[in-house]
């Protein structure tokens, strides 16, 4: 294993039966990430990029295979034990933002904060920390109606960084943004690299994977492409 790896996986398959035919979404892959990386994950629709998310973030199974996330082997947890890594070592990010639209910005930052125990006062303190890290001192208060693309994204990163997770898992983070809302979000994501956070885009768009500093090409299942841009 490489040092500082955060990510092993080995031999990592994912079968799906669809009537008499097996569908490998993902067949026999090994990916190592380290700590601090920012991969960019890229791949036509049907290429598998959407199982390898998944399973990087604990959301699915391997049919074969091992994966190893912070030094956990997650791949035979039971439910509640990979609840709780999620929770532990895993940010999401997704492009539909995924808020709570009656909930104010804070709220919904501090909502992973309730699932892990966090006494009251410190979840505040901690998700007011979140918020002024990604620019929104201020806006706690604001409903997301009440917040532009931008700033609700910028909500969805803060919730995703309030626990200190491992990783951040962004699926399509700004296919709901337009170009100058995208370029803000990217310089956010430089900046989290910068203080040592480990990013996975899950991508399409070929720009967006510029951006990486390793971009990993995914089609019919199997990594075709790991190069360093």
């Amino acid at each position: 294993m490489m040092d500082g790896c955060i990510i092993n996986l080995s031999n990592v398959s994912r079968f799906y039966q669809m009537g008499d035919e097996i569908i490998k979404a993902l067949d026999g892959v090994d990916l190592k990430i380290a700590k601090n990386e920012y991969v960019a994950v890229i791949g036509a629709s049907g290429s598998g990029k959407s199982t390898m998310m998944n399973i990087l973030g604990c959301l699915d199974r391997p049919t074969k295979g091992n994966y190893t996330l912070n030094g956990t082997a997650v791949s035979t947890l039971a439910d509640s034990e990979l609840s709780h890594v999620r929770n532990k070592e895993i940010g999401f990010i997704f492009q539909s933002f995924n808020l709570l639209g009656r909930s104010s910005a804070l709220a919904n930052v501090i909502q992973p904060l309730i699932y892990r125990g966090t006494s009251r006062k410190d979840r505040k303190i901690m998700a007011m920390e979140a918020l002024d890290r990604v620019g929104l001192k201020g806006r706690e208060h604001h409903l997301p109606n009440q917040l532009s693309g931008g700033q609700r994204q910028r909500v969805a990163i803060a919730r995703a960084l309030v626990t200190s997770p491992a990783i951040l898992l962004a699926d399509e983070p700004t296919g709901n943004l337009d170009s100058s809302t995208t370029t803000e979000i990217l310089a956010l994501f430089d900046e989290l690299i910068k203080n040592g956070q480990t990013i996975i885009v899950v991508t399409h768009e070929p720009d967006i994977a510029k951006r990486c500093k390793r971009a990993i090409t995914i089609s019919d299942g199997k990594i075709i492409k790991d190069k360093l841009n």
